[in-house]
């Protein structure tokens, strides 16, 4: 019988080599999606692709975050446009990660799945606090003392991992990156302006290829 496990899919480059990773694995997968009245709403569907493509069950979770404090939920707050730099930037959505496995430990749960898996990375221009090992490490101690079924393991594959090194274990692992999105804007083409798009964009650079999801568009990537 094969281990059993949480995946968090966004849709992106992160969350989805993470999928690929544990289906590598044999672990028997399932993804929990998150519907957050976000900008980039457009991520939903690529990962619902990605799920369906790879056979892997999935629930499709609308949570509201109204209360705003970031640029992806708050439409009267301006996304970033500007050169890759320290601090936590205003596209941090206050508590996602929390929120988000929070959902995950209880599915996890129900399902006896005894692994949560997260594509968190920490480059040094990442400022989320959520995404950092010691809030991982905290938070997986403090929900198994309030669950019945312990034993329950945060696993973030992609931790201490690049853009560049992220994307070069996807393409080992098969992974079609046309069919993944980043830009915040979540509009027809990639804004080509926003941080994650600049993150993209640099991590395709550094490994040397061109970005498939702007080759199918036919986007023309420019300097940044």
């Amino acid at each position: 019988m094969r281990e059993k496990g949480v995946i968090l899919l966004s849709g992106g480059i992160d969350s989805t080599v993470t999928l690929y990773l544990a289906k590598k694995y044999k672990i028997e997968c399932f993804a929990l999606i998150f519907d957050y009245n976000q900008r980039h709403k457009k991520e939903i569907f690529y990962a619902l692709k990605n799920a369906k493509k790879l056979n892997v069950p999935y629930r499709l979770l609308r949570i509201n975050l109204g209360w705003g404090g970031s640029a992806l939920t708050d439409p009267r707050m301006k996304l970033p446009q500007r050169k890759i730099k320290r601090g936590i930037p205003s596209t941090y959505v206050p508590g996602r990660n929390l929120i988000f496995l929070s959902f995950a430990f209880s599915l996890a749960e129900v399902i006896k799945a005894k692994k949560i898996f997260i594509g968190a990375h920490t480059q040094d221009y990442s400022g989320y606090p959520d995404c950092r090992g010691e809030f991982l490490n905290s938070f997986q101690v403090s929900a198994n003392l309030g669950i019945k079924e312990k034993g329950i393991e945060i696993v973030a594959p992609l931790l201490d991992k690049n853009k560049a090194e992220i994307i070069r274990l996807g393409l080992s692992l098969g992974v079609d990156f046309s069919q993944t999105w980043s830009c915040y804007k979540g509009k027809k083409f990639p804004c080509l302006k926003c941080d994650s798009c600049r993150f993209r964009m640099e991590g395709f650079k550094k490994v040397g290829i061109g970005d498939p999801l702007l080759a199918k568009r036919k986007v023309k990537s420019r300097r940044f």
